[in-house]
């Protein structure tokens, strides 16, 4: 399989990054569907985050791709709450306000990587995708990994904006230069993996199931503190 592989290509203030590969193809027997392509699944990370920075999110896409750009859509903007979280500078009624985003765009996320695995169902009943008696299961989900290459493109980004700092030490610059490095190279090892996965899936030799998570938290039927706090007003 041909390695997904980083590439700097701007000197704006915005540096731009982009991973460039050779279309893979999985192993797709008799099926006459287009495999999902997980240098796509990259691209639209990699030009979204870029675009997101100058206009408000929009989504240009449908289907598989749509849900993907939507749960990347959560990811890029609890990327930014949780900056504002960290800052010692915001009030507490303005960190009140950002943990709640914080929950819901994490509950978001989590949702989305569930509709994600739950389309990635569907294209495989559409094409008549079954399962060998022999296909095994693997310890994380399409929708997860997804979930995974839409932080690193988010963290890639922000890091590349650190290079154009005027007010880095040369110190920080080769120590952001190293870190990208490093994250480049679990992006392009993750993207490979899922790329092989993907095709396992489609080839009937891996299994594919969506995993409900079944968060607790913003649940007010599953969250003590939530319950009992209703009922006590009640009482």
């Amino acid at each position: 399989m041909d390695a997904l592989c980083y590439k700097d290509v701007g000197t704006s203030v915005k540096r731009k990054f982009e991973w460039t590969s050779d279309q893979t193809q999985g192993s797709q027997g008799e099926k006459d569907f287009d495999m999902i392509k997980v240098s796509e699944i990259n691209e639209l990370h990699r030009d979204t985050v870029a675009r997101w920075h100058e206009v408000d999110i929009d989504n240009e896409h449908d289907g598989l791709f749509g849900l993907i750009c939507k749960q990347h859509s959560f990811n890029f903007q609890l990327w930014h709450e949780e900056d504002i979280a960290r800052s010692r500078e915001v009030t507490d009624e303005k960190i009140a306000q950002v943990k709640r985003a914080i929950d819901g765009f994490n509950q978001n996320r989590n949702d989305w990587i569930e509709k994600v695995d739950d389309e990635i169902t569907l294209l495989l009943a559409q094409n008549g995708v079954h399962p060998s008696p022999n296909a095994r299961l693997n310890t994380e989900t399409p929708g997860s990994s997804i979930d995974r290459l839409s932080i690193m493109s988010l963290r890639l980004y922000h890091m590349n904006e650190q290079l154009d700092r005027k007010d880095a030490s040369p110190e920080h610059t080769q120590s952001v230069q190293q870190k990208i490095a490093v994250c480049a190279m679990q992006h392009t090892d993750l993207s490979q993996s899922l790329q092989q996965l993907i095709d396992d899936i489609f080839s009937g030799e891996k299994l594919h199931k969506t995993y409900r998570q079944f968060k607790m938290y913003n649940d007010p039927t599953l969250n003590p503190y939530l319950y009992q706090a209703k009922a006590h007003k009640a009482a």
